[in-house]
C-alpha cells in the first residue's frame, strides 16, 4: 500500500540527522494555522484542519505508523462534524438548537446571543465537564491497553492520551466550549517530552508553538465567554427574539 503514499514520502530537508518530509512539514504548518484560525473563530478552521490531517495521514502511512494514521482519520471525521455544526450555527441553527438557545436566553439573557456573529463561546456546564473528563479518562485507559496489547507504542499511556485528548478537544471545540483549550494544553504538556524522547525534535518544537497559541486562544475565549452579549432586536416572532445568533465569520 505504501506506493499509494509515495507523494507523502518526498523529503524536504534533513535537520540534525532527522528527515523532514514535505507532507509532515506542511501538515504541521496547517495544524498551527488551524489553532490561529480557531482563535479567530473562523469557519476556515475546519477545512484547513482537514487538509493538514490528510497530509499527516499520508506522512504516517509512508513511515508505517498505522495507529497515528488512524488518529488523523478520526481528526478528519471530527473536523467534518465541527465544520457542519459551525456552518449550521452561521445559518441560524436547527429547530432543536433554537429551542436550546431560547432556554439559555430565559436563564441568562446577557449571554444568550452573540454580538456581531461568531460561534457562541461559553464555559461547559459542570455536567458537561464531568462527562468530558470521564470520557477522556476511560478512553485513554482503553486505548492505552490496546496499544500495549498490540505492541503499537513504546509508551502507551501518554501516546493514548494524545490520541483521546485530540478527539475530545475537537468535539469540545465544535460545541464552542472554552474547556477545549484546556484539553489542548494537557495534550501539549504530554506531547512535548514524548516527541523529544521519541527522537522527533521537529514535532517537539511544533508542540511548543502550539502551547503558546493555545494559551493565547484560552485567554481570548475566556474573555469572550465573560463578555455580556447584546440580545437581537425584538421581532414579530417571539421565538426569534430568544435565538442566539451563532454565525461564524468566514
Amino acid at each position: 500500500m505504501n506506493h499509494l503514499f509515495g507523494w507523502a514520502d518526498v523529503v524536504a530537508f534533513r535537520l540534525g540527522g532527522e528527515t523532514v518530509r514535505w507532507s509532515d512539514l506542511l501538515g504541521n504548518l496547517l495544524g498551527l494555522a488551524t489553532v490561529a484560525l480557531a482563535l479567530r473563530r473562523s469557519l476556515w478552521t475546519w477545512p484547513v484542519q482537514i487538509t493538514g490531517a490528510i497530509l499527516l495521514f499520508g506522512a504516517d502511512m509512508a513511515v508505517h505508523l498505522g495507529g497515528t494514521a488512524a488518529r488523523q482519520l478520526a481528526v478528519i471525521a471530527l473536523a467534518g462534524y465541527g465544520w457542519a455544526r459551525w456552518q449550521r450555527a452561521r445559518n441560524g441553527g436547527d429547530p432543536a438548537e433554537r429551542q436550546s438557545a431560547a432556554d439559555t436566553a430565559d436563564q441568562a439573557p446577557d449571554r444568550a446571543a452573540a454580538a456581531g456573529g461568531g460561534v457562541q463561546v461559553r464555559w461547559a456546564t459542570w455536567r458537561e465537564r464531568a462527562v468530558l473528563a470521564a470520557a477522556i479518562a476511560a478512553g485513554t485507559a482503553a486505548f492505552a491497553w490496546l496499544l500495549s496489547a498490540t505492541h503499537s507504542s513504546w509508551n502507551p499511556l501518554p501516546d493514548a492520551y494524545i490520541f483521546i485528548g485530540t478527539l475530545a478537544a475537537t468535539l469540545a471545540q465544535g460545541r464552542g466550549w472554552v474547556e477545549f483549550w484546556l484539553v489542548w494544553i494537557a495534550v501539549d504538556v504530554v506531547g512535548v517530552p514524548l516527541a523529544f524522547n521519541s527522537g522527533l525534535p521537529v514535532s517537539g518544537f511544533t508542540y511548543v508553538v502550539y502551547f503558546a497559541l493555545v494559551l493565547a486562544g484560552l485567554r481570548q475565549w475566556t474573555r469572550l465567554a465573560r463578555e455580556p452579549r447584546t440580545a437581537p432586536a425584538p421581532t414579530t416572532d417571539p421565538a426569534d427574539t430568544a435565538t442566539a445568533a451563532e454565525g461564524v465569520p468566514a
